[in-house]
């Protein structure tokens, strides 16, 4: 509950996240998990379908859009989620999770529902083209700050590194869907037909889910860390009726767990920086290097793999998504089957080894294929392994940021990482697409796949300097909110 304190003038006494941190796992959880994690399952669709689509879109019976013209189609996209992330991360903050998880996914369904109506390849239709996918891009981009705050504030403690492990790990359940979809698509109908319902898979999926969400609570911690305390109350009082409802025995409060809280309107990115810079700076550098390494070497080798499969082992441009559902598998096993163990073991370890390991294998897959001694099985081969250990790593570095900062700036802190690290990514697919060129010099490759190899690496050597004990400990313990009374730090 929640009560006036004895302790400090004007503040509120409040059990809400130990109410929270003590439930059971029940059915309650488990629709709100599939309810906002479909976010990275949309994500992972949006950029493989843009993706499977360009060559179709060359032709002329579609929109007749020149290879340029169509890479520029992932750039604008990729632009929408970093501006998306950004405004709808400081909004998420300032007016609520589920405000925002409403709104975000409601623009990215009305971005992405437009783009199937570019219904010419006239300067004005491209310029639309673009336009929807940039707003389809803010949708999604905003997604990532409002989702994993709410799920990261209303899953058990002892639950929430795996939960949000495996939900960032969706992303590549995505992949799966769109690889499938496009195949069927493209072969099965008219290519002026098959791109245009490509685009329209995810917004199905996600009108389905708008529905869901709709009956999801606010984030009782929000609530009340906004001197929303009677609307916290109602919350978070509805989540343990239905905990118990389930049949689910609903532990007591240990009363020793109660905060005071003095809520604050210091929550613009003025106090992100105060936060960053001046409270939490070897947080902020964990956050940045975790976020940077992984967006670097996906972006690097994924987005270039049809190339490097192409280039160096003569996989035709029809057979390449069916080594990249292999790919997809590798990335998607990682995080679902692993992943609890950044709960038990723990996140400090689990982090700082995925990124080490699979950085070291990635250098060991670099000797062989420069070698020659890799065909292009063998080489996804390689792949699905060293994205395996890599995914959980990956999706763990969303979970950091998210942990690590005070509720009161955490989905700005997500918005601003996010936005660093797809601007340090986008240099991935640019820079190995130079080194491979036209397949003649495979020593180029060699030498980025070690500079990947080593980025890796340093981000973990990172998380084992700075790395944070979140496993276990309520959001509270890691990082002391804003309006925290009497708050010194975290």
């Amino acid at each position: 509950m929640t009560t006036a304190s004895h302790l400090t003038p004007g503040a509120v006494r409040s059990l809400i996240p130990a109410r929270i941190d003590r439930l059971p796992w029940a059915p309650f959880h488990t629709r709100m998990v599939i309810a906002l994690g479909v976010a990275w399952i949309l994500d992972g669709l949006e950029i493989t379908v843009a993706t499977d689509v360009g060559a179709v879109l060359n032709e002329p019976q579609t929109l007749n859009l020149s290879s340029a013209e169509v890479g520029f189609i992932a750039t604008v996209y990729l632009v929408g989620e970093v501006v998306g992330a950004l405004v709808f991360g400081r909004m998420s903050d300032k007016l609520g999770r589920r405000n925002l998880f409403m709104i975000t996914l409601g623009v990215y369904l009305f971005g992405s529902g437009l783009t199937a109506l570019t219904l010419g390849n006239g300067a004005g239709w491209i310029a639309f083209l673009y336009l929807t996918r940039f707003i389809a891009g803010t949708g999604i981009g905003g997604e990532y700050a409002a989702i994993n705050s709410a799920i990261d504030e209303m899953i058990p403690a002892r639950y929430r590194g795996r939960v949000d492990i495996a939900v960032n790990g969706t992303y590549w359940a995505g992949v799966l869907l769109g690889t499938l979809g496009t195949l069927i698509l493209l072969n099965v109908m008219s290519p002026s037909i098959g791109w245009r319902l490509g685009f329209l898979i995810g917004p199905v999926l996600g009108l389905v889910i708008l529905l869901v969400r709709r009956n999801l609570p606010e984030s009782p911690r929000w609530q009340v860390m906004n001197g929303r305390e009677r609307a916290a109350e109602e919350s978070i009082s509805s989540i343990e009726y239905e905990v118990a409802q389930s049949g689910k025995a609903v532990p007591p409060v240990d009363d020793g767990k109660a905060i005071d809280l003095l809520p604050t309107d210091r929550i613009g990115y003025l106090a992100l920086t105060r936060v960053l810079f001046r409270e939490y700076p070897s947080r902020a550098v964990l956050g940045a290097s975790l976020m940077i390494s992984q967006s670097f070497l996906y972006n690097a080798v994924f987005f270039t793999s049809p190339l490097v499969l192409g280039k160096f082992y003569g996989v035709a441009p029809t057979s390449a998504p069916l080594f990249l559902i292999a790919f997809a598998v590798g990335n998607l096993a990682g995080p679902l089957t692993i992943g609890y163990l950044f709960d038990t073991i723990g996140r400090k370890t689990m982090i700082a080894g995925t990124y080490i390991i699979s950085g070291a294998l990635l250098g060991i897959s670099a000797f062989l294929f420069n070698a020659g001694l890799l065909t292009a099985t063998t080489q996804t081969i390689s792949w699905c392994v060293i994205f395996f250990v890599a995914s959980p790593g990956a999706a763990a570095a969303y979970l950091t940021v998210s942990e690590i900062f005070p509720l009161e700036v955490r989905a700005k802190a997500i918005a601003v990482f996010f936005a660093i690290a797809q601007c340090f990514g986008a240099l991935g697919p640019v820079i190995y697409g130079a080194l491979i060129g036209d397949g003649s010099q495979p020593f180029r490759l060699f030498l980025g796949y070690l500079l990947g190899a080593l980025v890796m690496i340093a981000g973990g050597v990172v998380a084992v300097v700075f790395g944070v004990a979140a496993e276990g400990r309520s959001l509270e313990d890691i990082a002391v909110p804003l309006a925290a009374a009497g708050r010194a730090g975290g």
